[in-house]
């Protein structure tokens, strides 16, 4: 699968997340961890960034919204920039 088609998985994975239409955390962290060609593709930051954002995602998967430190909402935010900032950097 191409770095293009990995970014396009995975916001797919995030747009599913935000409208509750079936989207799985864990199948977005699986999916983003696995995506070597779009990694490779980066430079290695987006990378570091791309896998604390997974990290605290899960953790917050983990208890019910209010008990958490990390808004499910305001991450899936932080992805989508990340996302639009790592496209950005395919194209150039």
């Amino acid at each position: 699968m191409s770095a293009a088609s990995q970014l396009d998985a995975i916001a797919a994975r995030i747009a599913a997340l935000r409208t509750d239409s079936g989207g799985s955390i864990t199948t977005l962290s699986n999916e983003a961890r696995n995506s070597t060609e779009l990694l490779g593709a980066l430079p290695p930051r987006y990378g570091e960034v791309l896998l604390s954002l997974l990290d605290r995602l899960e953790s917050s998967a983990l208890f019910s919204e209010e008990s958490c430190s990390f808004s499910q909402k305001d991450l899936l935010d932080n992805l989508q920039v990340w996302l639009d900032k790592a496209r950005g950097q395919l194209v150039s």
